[in-house]
């Protein structure tokens, strides 16, 4: 967790430093508005780092709506996205397809760093998912992100993630969610 810290504190300084993209927001250039769609493969971790190697039955599509702003004078975004989880077998003793349930979410992404066509970003959010399960044992799930993007022109994009959702331990079962996936961007 240490060097999960550390290696995030060295981008959050390096990324604030000189290279921005001439008043262009990092996520959607000089457009107001993104469409993203993103598709993630389920993992059996309690969180995203260090990189997990237990590949579960389990996976995210999300059809995302942000929008441009700051944090702190640092280029970001503020999402409402729709997620479909999808279970479809057993695995580690879990029956991935007890787990397939649409989630609403509100969040935040903010650029770490950026070079040119290329981005890391880091973002947390909030929302809900349609019922409780063994897994997560409450409706309200809290989301923790890392991101890195690549624009192939002002309008596309590339973004892989790692993503974890959680119900923040309020409640007894706290088993989370985490993807690594996917995500194609378009901004108008």
């Amino acid at each position: 967790m240490r060097s999960f810290v550390a290696v995030l504190s060295v981008l959050v300084f390096t990324g604030m430093s000189a290279f921005a993209a001439d008043g262009k927001n990092t996520f959607t250039g000089l457009y107001k508005n993104q469409l993203s769609f993103n598709v993630g493969q389920g993992i059996n971790s309690g969180f995203i780092l260090p990189p997990p190697n237990q590949f579960v039955p389990f996976n995210l599509f999300s059809l995302q709506y942000s929008q441009p702003t700051t944090f702190f004078g640092v280029p970001a975004r503020q999402s409402l996205s729709i997620n479909q989880t999808l279970g479809y077998g057993d695995k580690y003793g879990w029956h991935w397809r007890d787990y397939t349930i649409p989630m609403v979410m509100l969040s935040g992404d903010v650029r770490l760093s950026e070079y040119k066509n290329f981005y890391v970003a880091a973002g947390a959010g909030v929302g809900m998912q349609a019922q409780q399960n063994e897994r997560l044992g409450a409706k309200l799930l809290f989301q923790f992100k890392v991101i890195a993007g690549w624009h192939i022109n002002d309008k596309w994009g590339f973004e892989i993630f790692m993503h974890h959702f959680s119900n923040g331990n309020t409640a007894d079962e706290n088993y989370s969610y985490a993807f690594y996936g996917l995500g194609v961007n378009y901004n108008f």
